[in-house]
């Protein structure tokens, strides 16, 4: 089940053919899925985590440091649950400062678009 601290009246539907929470862990192959986006409002910051699959075998994990968004992306059939430095086959970092990081939506599709810009740079 997808986790969420907050979110906006109906979150955890299809956002699209592309892009999708997953619900109870399941997801297509080939699909570009967030299983888990968590998000909290402590003092004046705002912060977000979470992990997804790419839809290729690989996976992600992203958070907020900062004012930006920070992504790793770790190659295929990980030895452990945690992944390890050799694991990052490519990153990103966007300025979220042009991002509505308090809306799972839009949080969702910068993740989405820092990924692919993650793939298209390594």
């Amino acid at each position: 089940m997808a986790s969420v601290v907050w979110g906006p009246p109906g979150y955890g539907a299809e956002y699209g053919r592309h892009m999708s929470v997953a619900e109870h862990g399941q997801f297509s192959d080939g699909e570009f899925a967030i299983e888990d986006m968590w998000l909290g409002f402590f003092s004046t910051k705002i912060l977000a985590s979470g992990f997804g699959q790419v839809g290729d075998g690989r996976s992600f994990a992203f958070c907020i440091e900062g004012q930006k968004l920070l992504v790793e992306v770790y190659r295929p059939r990980l030895k452990g649950p945690v992944p390890q430095p050799e694991d990052v086959v490519a990153t990103a970092r966007r300025n979220v400062v042009d991002i509505d990081i308090t809306d799972q939506r839009s949080l969702g599709a910068a993740v989405r678009d820092a990924v692919a810009l993650a793939d298209a740079s390594k």
